[in-house]
């Protein structure tokens, strides 16, 4: 009996769902997919992270990992169980995100012979990030790109920026790339905007809280955003909260000590509703190196503080519409990182239009998946 391949099933493949932004806005998407009626399997190399618990029960969870947890090569190590999904589900087509999966989507997709149409999301700008972690396999990543995303149905970027870079310095080929923007606004983040927050520092009467969402990783250069706050706190009351995880949490306490901050810094970890604290931020800060659309900055246009961020490559100038939705400044120049966060307490940043967020809502976001996944 010929084997079918099922029209109406969509595969999206992950490595994990840890918390940062790229794994929180796919599995959005995933749920909106599932809510136009379609078959929908969260694929992981292996089922951890905190997002787990966000699985909606209309997703089907599929975990190649079966329970085992891989410390090293972790999305690699799985392209044997995926070969063997795809050739037992079938799905009609395989979605994948961030570059490690990716690669792998597209090798199994050539040894299974199916799904015909494979899309792959590149989250980040690929050439920034092997150039700040050029060591072990990341190094190779521009590589494999070139050798396999040639073979997907569209390579999609998250932003003109990631388009570009994959273009201009991974070498792929522009006639196959689109532009798709991540899904920042959901249900789920009105609703969490709307949340009532306890925290002690957000109660009347305390000093302005500077606020910044990500991981604790060299990507978001909060080194520094403690260097710019330190210098704030000579002109200014305030505080600072950074919420998120991470390996360098050592490394950031430290500084805060040496810069005598720690009694203004909060560094609480991973929280299950920062769109809460966004709403009740004084400024909203990003101070990372790079980027490829940060979800966090999006999410921080919703919730209505004013925005400062750097001009990395890529996503906040496209995001701030050139500086017209709130502030931007170089790179790892803390100087100019404290001057834009005193603007913006001053209320000199400019503040964006209630609408602003339109271009990320998940409804229209989830219209352009579908209408690439499965229109032919």
């Amino acid at each position: 009996m010929k084997e079918t391949i099922s029209d109406k099933k969509v595969a999206l493949f992950l490595p994990n769902l840890d918390g940062g932004g790229a794994e929180r806005t796919m599995l959005s998407l995933a749920k909106g997919i599932a809510e136009r009626g379609y078959d929908v399997d969260l694929v992981l190399a292996q089922a951890e992270g905190p997002y787990l618990k966000m699985v909606p029960d209309t997703v089907r969870l599929v975990d190649l990992g079966e329970g085992v947890l891989a410390k090293r090569l972790k999305t690699i190590k799985r392209l044997p169980a995926l070969f063997r999904y795809l050739r037992r589900e079938k799905p009609g087509v395989l979605l994948s995100a961030l570059t490690e999966a990716n690669v792998v989507a597209l090798c199994a997709k050539t040894l299974a012979r199916c799904p015909e149409r494979v899309i792959v999301v590149e989250q980040n700008t690929l050439s920034q990030k092997v150039t700040k972690h050029s060591t072990g396999l990341l190094k190779w990543y521009p590589a494999f790109a070139r050798f396999t995303y040639g073979r997907a149905y569209r390579v999609v970027g998250v932003s003109e920026g990631v388009v570009a870079d994959l273009v201009d310095n991974i070498g792929i080929s522009g006639k196959n790339t689109m532009v798709i923007n991540n899904p920042g606004i959901t249900p789920q983040t009105r609703e969490n905007a709307s949340q009532p927050l306890e925290h002690p520092w957000f109660q009347p009467g305390e000093p302005p809280v500077i606020l910044s969402v990500g991981r604790l990783h060299v990507q978001k250069d909060y080194e520094t955003l403690l260097r710019a706050f330190h210098q704030v706190r000579k002109q200014r009351e305030a505080r600072l909260l950074i919420l998120g995880d991470g390996e360098l949490r050592d490394s950031l306490e430290n500084l805060c000590s040496s810069l005598g901050i720690s009694d203004d810094v909060g560094l609480p970890g991973f929280v299950d509703n920062p769109q809460a604290f966004m709403a009740h931020a004084a400024v909203y800060a990003l101070s990372s190196r790079w980027e490829g659309l940060p979800t966090v900055l999006v999410e921080a246009l919703y919730c209505g503080p004013p925005l400062v961020a750097t001009d990395c490559p890529s996503g906040p100038r496209e995001i701030l519409q050139g500086g017209k939705l709130g502030c931007l400044v170089p790179v790892q120049d803390p100087d100019a990182l404290a001057e834009g966060i005193i603007s913006a307490l001053d209320g000199q940043t400019p503040v964006a239009p209630k609408d602003s967020w339109r271009t990320y809502d998940l409804e229209t976001i989830v219209s352009q998946y579908v209408s690439l996944l499965f229109d032919s």
